[in-house]
């Protein structure tokens, strides 16, 4: 069964060809700076090497054409007719109340994703538009769609509500819905089976660390909190985004600085996080450089970014009991060593402890404490693909 899985982003989309049964890569790639008379593709067939290449992309319809015609094409392509293509995954980025799931999409639920465009304009518009662009261009080819709130679906009240008057719940949905839903499920899965034990009795926290960043507390496979909000601004410090604040800051700073509602939104979105507090940045390579270099102002921005995510394992540890196994994934997650031993460091009294060499190689079980602690790459196209294969199955 051969699964097109899609990621429409608002200017670029990344996409994946997988053959699903045997979970088998078969080639993948992406289009950049869509909207542009210079975007760039990037194509790569597994064990035939990388193109790039300049192309005319003026919209995503455009965009998702010239994906699929490599996927036909003669010389490069992988497939002859569009009927090899069994399902197309699409990543939703929000789902709202209504979606705990993934889902064959119909006029219903586009109509849904259309609605919750307002909880996460910067995403559901885009990732719509491919749904769209794919029914017109592929019709008759089920399309699944797989919701980044999904998996916190299940948290208990007491978890996703804010401490707001109840009438705004009720009246605008203002709640905790969580995102990165997708890596989070698939790297606590992953951690369930390197623990060993029934999944209904293990304890684990999920660290996706990237230029977004979010964690889960992870009970008997179910996500019951997790730090990103109503939007993916609250919880970790990230790469432009400055997480947890005291919420009367904003009013504050809009009236200091005469500032509109999209300026303030832009300064903790775009200019603030990682960027915000070393001025320079926000790849977490290069102020890792500079902060051992001696900079003060790229050393504390490191030891805020790793305080916060130290403060949520310990309040999840509370939430939970205890715990089986930490998890680090994403970008920085799987590949930053001195992050995650400052992390980690001095969290003995908790279980947890890493060894040095194990932890500068990067390698999947990094703890000698009673906590396992594992580096988990996380594969969000996979998680999809699964979802396309169960759902289309249940068609035939």
């Amino acid at each position: 069964m051969n699964v097109l899985v899609m990621n429409c982003g608002s200017s670029s989309i990344k996409f994946q060809f997988i053959e699903i049964i045997a979970e088998k890569l078969i080639c993948k790639g992406g289009i950049e700076r869509i909207g542009t008379t210079e975007a760039l593709l990037t194509y790569e067939q597994v064990g035939k090497g990388k193109i790039k290449e300049i192309v005319e992309t003026p919209d995503h319809s455009r965009a998702i054409e010239s994906i699929i015609n490599l996927l036909l094409s003669p010389q490069r392509g992988v497939i002859k007719e569009k009927s090899e293509i069994d399902g197309i995954g699409h990543r939703v980025v929000h789902g709202g109340e209504k979606f705990s799931e993934s889902v064959l999409v119909t006029c219903e639920v586009e109509e849904c994703i259309k609605e919750f465009c307002k909880f996460a304009p910067l995403h559901n518009p885009h990732n719509l538009k491919g749904i769209e662009t794919c029914k017109d261009l592929l019709p008759g080819i089920p399309q699944i769609a797989v919701f980044d709130t999904a998996f916190h679906h299940k948290m208990p009240e007491k978890a996703y509500l804010y401490a707001l008057p109840y009438s705004v719940y009720q009246k605008f949905g203002i709640r905790r819905y969580g995102f990165h839903g997708t890596s989070h499920k698939y790297v606590a899965e992953k951690a369930v089976a390197l623990i060993g034990k029934p999944v209904s009795a293990t304890k684990i926290i999920t660290c996706h660390l990237g230029n977004g960043c979010s964690m889960a507390a992870v009970l008997g496979g179910v996500s019951v909190d997790t730090s990103m909000g109503f939007t993916p601004l609250e919880g970790l410090v990230m790469g432009t985004r400055c997480g947890d604040i005291d919420p009367a800051v904003i009013p504050y700073l809009m009236e200091k600085e005469n500032l509109s509602v999209k300026e303030i939104d832009s300064l903790m979105n775009k200019q603030s996080g990682l960027l915000g507090i070393s001025g320079t940045g926000n790849d977490m390579r290069e102020l890792t450089v500079e902060a051992l270099a001696g900079s003060h102002r790229h050393k504390l921005a490191i030891d805020i970014f790793c305080q916060r995510v130290k403060k949520y394992i310990g309040a999840y540890i509370a939430v939970m009991g205890g715990l089986d196994a930490l998890v680090f994934t994403g970008g920085i997650g799987e590949n930053a060593a001195l992050i995650r031993e400052k992390i980690c460091d001095n969290m003995d009294f908790m279980g947890i402890r890493i060894e040095g060499a194990l932890n500068q190689q990067n390698e999947e079980s990094i703890g000698t404490g009673k906590t396992k602690v594992f580096i988990i790459g996380t594969n969000e196209e996979l998680m999809i693909a699964r979802d396309v294969r169960t759902l289309v199955q249940n068609l035939k």
